[in-house]
Protein backbone atom coordinates (compact mmCIF):
# COMPACT_ATOMS: atom_id res chain seq x y z
CA UNK A 1 0.00 0.00 0.00
CA UNK A 2 2.62 2.86 -1.16
CA UNK A 3 0.01 5.40 -0.79
CA UNK A 4 -0.53 5.73 2.85
CA UNK A 5 2.06 6.19 5.64
CA UNK A 6 2.52 3.05 8.13
CA UNK A 7 3.48 3.58 11.59
CA UNK A 8 4.71 0.76 14.20
CA UNK A 9 5.26 1.82 17.61
CA UNK A 10 7.92 -0.07 19.91
CA UNK A 11 6.51 1.14 23.68
CA UNK A 12 9.79 0.67 26.22
CA UNK A 13 11.98 -0.24 22.96
CA UNK A 14 14.82 -0.47 25.57
CA UNK A 15 13.68 -2.89 27.89
CA UNK A 16 14.73 -5.92 25.12
CA UNK A 17 17.60 -6.94 23.56
CA UNK A 18 17.36 -5.39 20.15
CA UNK A 19 19.91 -6.84 18.13
CA UNK A 20 17.81 -10.21 18.68
CA UNK A 21 14.76 -8.33 18.02
CA UNK A 22 15.70 -6.77 14.88
CA UNK A 23 18.13 -9.25 13.43
CA UNK A 24 18.50 -8.70 9.82
CA UNK A 25 16.31 -6.09 10.25
CA UNK A 26 18.90 -3.44 11.58
CA UNK A 27 20.32 -2.93 8.22
CA UNK A 28 17.34 -2.77 5.79
CA UNK A 29 15.62 0.06 8.17
CA UNK A 30 18.16 2.62 7.63
CA UNK A 31 16.75 5.20 4.73
CA UNK A 32 19.01 4.33 1.85
CA UNK A 33 18.39 0.64 2.27
CA UNK A 34 14.66 0.50 1.99
CA UNK A 35 12.35 -0.25 -0.97
CA UNK A 36 13.47 1.84 -3.67
CA UNK A 37 16.86 3.72 -2.34
CA UNK A 38 19.63 3.37 -3.69
CA UNK A 39 21.35 0.61 -1.56
CA UNK A 40 18.26 -1.47 -1.29
CA UNK A 41 18.51 -4.73 0.44
CA UNK A 42 16.50 -7.80 0.75
CA UNK A 43 16.86 -10.15 3.08
CA UNK A 44 15.30 -13.70 3.00
CA UNK A 45 13.02 -14.65 5.57
CA UNK A 46 14.07 -18.00 7.64
CA UNK A 47 10.73 -19.74 7.40
CA UNK A 48 8.85 -18.65 4.53
CA UNK A 49 12.39 -18.40 2.70
CA UNK A 50 10.46 -15.32 0.65
CA UNK A 51 12.35 -12.17 0.01
CA UNK A 52 11.87 -9.52 2.39
CA UNK A 53 12.17 -5.41 1.99
CA UNK A 54 11.12 -2.72 4.05
CA UNK A 55 9.27 -0.26 2.26
CA UNK A 56 9.99 3.63 2.58
CA UNK A 57 6.45 4.47 4.15
CA UNK A 58 7.04 2.90 7.01
CA UNK A 59 7.81 4.65 10.02
CA UNK A 60 9.45 2.91 13.03
CA UNK A 61 9.17 4.78 16.29
CA UNK A 62 10.07 3.71 19.90
CA UNK A 63 9.13 5.44 23.20
CA UNK A 64 11.45 4.70 26.37
CA UNK A 65 12.22 6.07 29.67
CA UNK A 66 15.31 7.80 30.18
CA UNK A 67 15.64 7.48 33.80
CA UNK A 68 15.54 3.67 32.90
CA UNK A 69 19.48 1.83 34.16
CA UNK A 70 19.13 -0.09 30.59
CA UNK A 71 19.09 2.96 28.23
CA UNK A 72 22.72 3.10 28.89
CA UNK A 73 23.02 0.17 27.09
CA UNK A 74 21.12 0.76 24.20
CA UNK A 75 22.57 -1.09 21.27
CA UNK A 76 25.02 1.61 18.71
CA UNK A 77 24.12 0.14 15.60
CA UNK A 78 20.45 1.13 16.68
CA UNK A 79 21.07 4.38 17.45
CA UNK A 80 22.81 5.58 14.70
CA UNK A 81 19.62 4.50 12.83
CA UNK A 82 17.40 6.75 14.83
CA UNK A 83 16.61 9.96 14.99
CA UNK A 84 16.51 10.85 19.33
CA UNK A 85 13.87 13.31 20.25
CA UNK A 86 13.34 14.07 24.04
CA UNK A 87 9.91 14.89 25.30
CA UNK A 88 10.47 16.92 28.77
CA UNK A 89 7.48 17.34 31.27
CA UNK A 90 5.32 20.07 30.07
CA UNK A 91 3.47 21.65 32.94
CA UNK A 92 1.82 23.77 30.94
CA UNK A 93 -0.35 21.46 29.55
CA UNK A 94 -1.94 20.83 32.84
CA UNK A 95 -5.19 22.33 33.38
CA UNK A 96 -6.09 24.02 36.44
CA UNK A 97 -8.94 22.64 38.81
CA UNK A 98 -11.11 25.55 39.17
CA UNK A 99 -11.85 24.53 43.05
CA UNK A 100 -8.00 23.27 43.61
CA UNK A 101 -6.00 25.81 45.86
CA UNK A 102 -2.61 24.40 44.80
CA UNK A 103 -0.82 25.65 41.62
CA UNK A 104 -0.29 21.90 40.15
CA UNK A 105 1.70 23.46 37.46
CA UNK A 106 4.12 25.32 39.81
CA UNK A 107 3.89 22.33 41.97
CA UNK A 108 5.26 19.78 39.23
CA UNK A 109 8.09 22.66 38.18
CA UNK A 110 8.96 23.20 41.40
CA UNK A 111 9.58 19.45 42.58
CA UNK A 112 11.27 19.30 39.35
CA UNK A 113 13.57 21.52 39.21
CA UNK A 114 14.81 20.08 42.68
CA UNK A 115 14.69 16.47 41.72
CA UNK A 116 17.26 17.96 38.75
CA UNK A 117 19.41 19.41 41.10
CA UNK A 118 19.68 16.56 43.33
CA UNK A 119 19.59 13.58 40.82
CA UNK A 120 19.44 14.71 36.97
CA UNK A 121 16.70 15.79 34.22
CA UNK A 122 16.04 12.28 33.21
CA UNK A 123 14.46 11.72 36.67
CA UNK A 124 11.79 14.68 36.07
CA UNK A 125 8.35 13.45 37.01
CA UNK A 126 5.93 13.72 34.06
CA UNK A 127 3.00 15.75 33.75
CA UNK A 128 1.16 12.91 32.88
CA UNK A 129 0.46 12.05 36.61
CA UNK A 130 -1.54 15.47 37.01
CA UNK A 131 -3.73 15.62 33.56
CA UNK A 132 -6.58 14.08 35.18
CA UNK A 133 -7.51 15.55 38.21
CA UNK A 134 -9.07 18.27 36.99
CA UNK A 135 -11.90 15.93 35.65
CA UNK A 136 -12.29 15.00 38.94
CA UNK A 137 -15.25 16.26 41.30
CA UNK A 138 -13.05 16.50 44.23
CA UNK A 139 -9.71 17.52 43.12
CA UNK A 140 -7.62 17.93 46.35
CA UNK A 141 -8.61 14.09 47.21
CA UNK A 142 -7.76 13.35 43.68
CA UNK A 143 -4.14 14.95 44.18
CA UNK A 144 -3.31 13.65 47.88
CA UNK A 145 -4.11 10.05 45.48
CA UNK A 146 -1.72 11.06 42.80
CA UNK A 147 1.07 11.89 45.49
CA UNK A 148 0.14 8.58 47.44
CA UNK A 149 -0.32 6.46 44.89
CA UNK A 150 2.05 7.57 42.17
CA UNK A 151 4.43 10.30 43.39
CA UNK A 152 5.66 9.39 46.57
CA UNK A 153 6.14 5.80 45.43
CA UNK A 154 8.51 7.16 42.42
CA UNK A 155 10.34 9.37 44.90
CA UNK A 156 11.44 6.50 47.25
CA UNK A 157 12.61 4.33 44.45
CA UNK A 158 14.36 7.68 43.04
CA UNK A 159 16.33 7.62 46.28
CA UNK A 160 16.18 4.14 47.45
CA UNK A 161 13.52 4.68 50.86
CA UNK A 162 15.71 8.00 51.78
CA UNK A 163 13.12 9.89 53.46
CA UNK A 164 15.75 12.43 53.79
CA UNK A 165 15.86 13.19 50.28
CA UNK A 166 12.32 12.66 49.90
CA UNK A 167 12.41 15.70 52.38
CA UNK A 168 14.83 18.16 49.75
CA UNK A 169 12.73 17.75 47.63
CA UNK A 170 8.65 18.49 49.23
CA UNK A 171 9.22 19.62 53.03
CA UNK A 172 8.91 19.28 56.28
CA UNK A 173 5.14 19.21 55.76
CA UNK A 174 5.77 15.38 54.18
CA UNK A 175 8.63 14.57 55.76
CA UNK A 176 9.29 14.99 59.64
CA UNK A 177 11.88 13.90 61.92
CA UNK A 178 11.02 11.12 64.56
CA UNK A 179 13.88 10.46 66.74
CA UNK A 180 13.99 13.74 68.83
CA UNK A 181 12.57 11.79 72.12
CA UNK A 182 14.05 8.27 71.10
CA UNK A 183 16.53 8.23 74.40
CA UNK A 184 19.13 4.96 73.81
CA UNK A 185 20.08 2.80 77.07
CA UNK A 186 23.28 2.65 78.27
CA UNK A 187 25.51 -0.42 78.23
CA UNK A 188 28.16 -2.24 77.08
CA UNK A 189 28.10 -1.59 73.60
CA UNK A 190 28.88 1.56 71.44
CA UNK A 191 26.26 3.91 71.54
CA UNK A 192 27.70 6.79 69.98
CA UNK A 193 27.73 4.68 66.45
CA UNK A 194 23.86 5.61 66.98
CA UNK A 195 23.42 8.85 68.69
CA UNK A 196 23.85 10.72 65.79
CA UNK A 197 21.49 8.50 63.05
CA UNK A 198 18.28 10.52 62.07
CA UNK A 199 15.04 9.24 61.28
CA UNK A 200 12.71 10.19 59.48
CA UNK A 201 9.17 9.24 58.46
CA UNK A 202 6.66 10.17 55.04
CA UNK A 203 3.76 11.53 55.94
CA UNK A 204 -0.35 10.37 54.60
CA UNK A 205 -0.48 12.30 52.20
CA UNK A 206 -4.24 11.21 51.86
CA UNK A 207 -4.74 13.42 55.44
CA UNK A 208 -2.98 16.58 54.49
CA UNK A 209 -4.42 19.62 53.21
CA UNK A 210 -4.37 22.19 50.25
CA UNK A 211 -2.20 24.54 52.52
CA UNK A 212 0.11 21.57 52.91
CA UNK A 213 0.99 20.63 49.23
CA UNK A 214 1.20 24.67 48.72
CA UNK A 215 3.90 24.53 50.90
CA UNK A 216 6.50 22.62 48.13
CA UNK A 217 6.30 25.77 45.96
CA UNK A 218 5.63 28.59 48.05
Amino acid sequence: DPDHDYALLIDEISRGNVASIFGELIALIEDDKRQGAPNEIRAQLPYSREEFVVPDNLYIIGAMNTADRSVEALDTALRRRFTFIQTPPKPGLIQQPAGLDVNLQALLTTMNARIEKILDKDHCIGHSYFMGIAQQADPLEELRKVFAQKILPLLEEYFYGDPAKIGLVLGTRFVKREDEDIILLEGDWEIDDFEDRRIFRIADPMILGADDFRTIYE
